[in-house]
């Protein structure tokens, strides 16, 4: 497996972003191994937010939940999925896969850091992989946030706006990542935070992750995750852990998951769950204090 890693220069202009990364190693399916990175901070006897982020983003999208969790006493663990941030980033398209994308996460967050009653918060990705974790692992975690995020299993067809970011990441020349991330923001972006999104990818080939992605999302029934998903869903829609539904007010991408997830999840039920105003479907940027109030709201309450 041909692997690139962003030097740490590259992120020397990262605005807000003040705490030292972290590495463990994961397991490579070539017997070697991947340096994935994550950022650990707030109280290291706090409870655990486990802060999963997607595509094509990376840990520094919650640098303002981590500011108010840490703050709150909470302890926060934000990784850098492997192809992105400062993690290893696999350099053929083909390296990537839903099924490793999970196991690379559960590797870090309990191999390694064994990582016990945790809340995780998921957004984009961070949720198809987060809601694995909680469906196959449920002994580990104490609560779930989901924020425009969804379970996808191909039975049902993705929106049109979806289609249409898919093809642009598939037929892009160069992929504008900065661009990407800003594009699914509604409140302004500052230049040098749309460098930031910028800063991991070195150059085009270093940007597979990103272009992989959307092509791993289960978009039919035979997916190659889709039966994973089903017996995920099966545990979910048992399961009475406690569940907030934090989605924002502007994104077409995940909106329709909400009430499905209100309507299917026990623990989600008797909850009131909160619609985050003008943020799109990256809340974390456009609304990351807000979210980061709710989510310590739900941890202490």
């Amino acid at each position: 497996m041909e692997v690139s890693r962003a030097p740490e220069t590259d992120f020397a202009h990262v605005p807000d972003f003040g705490w030292e990364p972290a590495y463990a190693e994961v397991a490579d399916p070539d017997g070697g191994t991947l340096r994935m990175a994550y950022v650990d901070a707030g109280p290291a006897d706090g409870p655990v937010a486990l802060l999963l982020h997607g595509e094509p983003t990376w840990s520094f999208l919650y640098r303002h939940v981590i500011r108010i969790l840490s703050e709150r006493g909470i302890r926060c663990i934000a990784p850098d999925m492997i192809g992105f941030g400062r993690s290893d980033k696999p350099l053929d398209q083909s390296d990537y896969s839903y099924a490793r994308l999970v196991e690379w996460t559960r590797e870090l967050v309990f191999d390694q850091l064994d990582l016990r009653e945790v809340t995780v918060v998921g957004q984009d990705w961070g949720g198809l992989i987060g809601l694995r974790l909680v469906a196959e692992h449920p002994d580990r975690f104490a609560r779930v946030v989901a924020a425009n995020t969804g379970l996808p299993t191909g039975d049902f067809d993705m929106p049109e706006v979806w289609w249409r970011f898919r093809r642009a990441v598939e037929s892009a020349d160069v992929l504008d990542v900065g661009r990407l991330v800003a594009s699914g923001c509604v409140r302004p972006m500052a230049d040098e935070v749309r460098a930031a999104y910028d800063a991991p990818f070195q150059d085009e080939r270093a940007k597979a992750g990103a272009r992989a992605m959307p092509g791993l999302v289960p978009t039919r029934p035979d997916d190659p995750a889709s039966d994973a998903n089903r017996a995920a869903w099966d545990v979910l829609s048992a399961s009475d852990v406690p569940f907030l539904i934090a989605f924002s007010d502007s994104d077409p991408i995940t909106g329709a998951m909400a009430p499905i997830l209100r309507k299917l999840i026990p623990g989600a039920q008797g909850r009131t769950h909160p619609t985050v105003a003008n943020a799109g479907h990256f809340l974390q940027e456009d609304a990351g204090e807000e979210l980061g109030r709710l989510i310590a709201d739900f941890i202490q309450a």
